[in-house]
């Protein structure tokens, strides 16, 4: 869906009757709706596997053995390389415009 074009068809917009363009308006608001929905429920999802994963890390932390002694665990000694998540928006950060 990221890469998908949107078209209006201008054309017909231009000679459809008041019914049909409410109509048409009814049906894009719907779709809007839905796809709204969709996302709420992805980020609900993104913040749950996120916020396990995170408790799994503390967890870990918890239980990791203690280094030779006279060193400090700490924990950038535990945490693996991998390339930090890019920050999501808030969904009720950019206005949508209709």
């Amino acid at each position: 869906m990221a890469g998908q074009e949107i078209s209006v068809p201008y054309d017909y917009l231009r000679r459809a009757s008041v019914p049909s363009l409410e109509s048409f308006e009814l049906s894009r608001l719907n779709h809007a709706a839905n796809l709204r929905k969709e996302i709420d429920e992805l980020l609900n999802q993104y913040f749950e596997e996120t916020t396990a994963a995170l408790l799994a890390r503390f967890l870990l932390q918890r239980r990791a053995p203690a280094a030779t002694p006279g060193r400090r665990r700490g924990r950038r000694a535990l945490r693996p390389k991998a390339e930090p998540l890019a920050p999501v928006p808030h969904p009720l950060s950019r206005s949508l415009a209709i």
